[in-house]
């Protein structure tokens, strides 16, 4: 599969914060929801590549050993949630949200 994000696979997504990772995973969701909202297909598996390869950079970060548990259930929620929801009844506005508060921290952390 080829990398969507060339600037922060070769290293800049390392330099983030895991607030700011996981804000910018949100901003995908957040495409996401949208995207499937407006009926738009194309745009709606468009955003879910960018969101899972974002969530791939982030599992692959050293940094994170020790959160891989939440970063990993949080994909796993957002994959269930773009297929329906029936696993965990997950739904993207509900991942909208939970994503916006690492975005909130990283902006109050600047």
């Amino acid at each position: 599969m080829p990398v969507i994000h060339k600037d922060l696979a070769a290293g800049r997504w390392h330099e983030l914060t895991l607030a700011e990772q996981m804000g910018n995973i949100g901003s995908e969701i957040s495409r996401t929801r949208l995207a499937d909202r407006h009926g738009a297909r194309a745009g709606f598996e468009a955003a879910v590549a960018r969101a899972l390869e974002l969530f791939d950079l982030t599992v692959a970060d050293p940094r994170w050993r020790g959160r891989l548990r939440e970063i990993l259930r949080s994909r796993e929620v957002f994959c269930d949630a773009t297929l329906g929801g029936h696993e965990y009844g997950s739904s993207l506005a509900e991942l909208e949200t939970y994503f916006d508060e690492f975005a909130l921290a990283a902006r109050m952390d600047k």
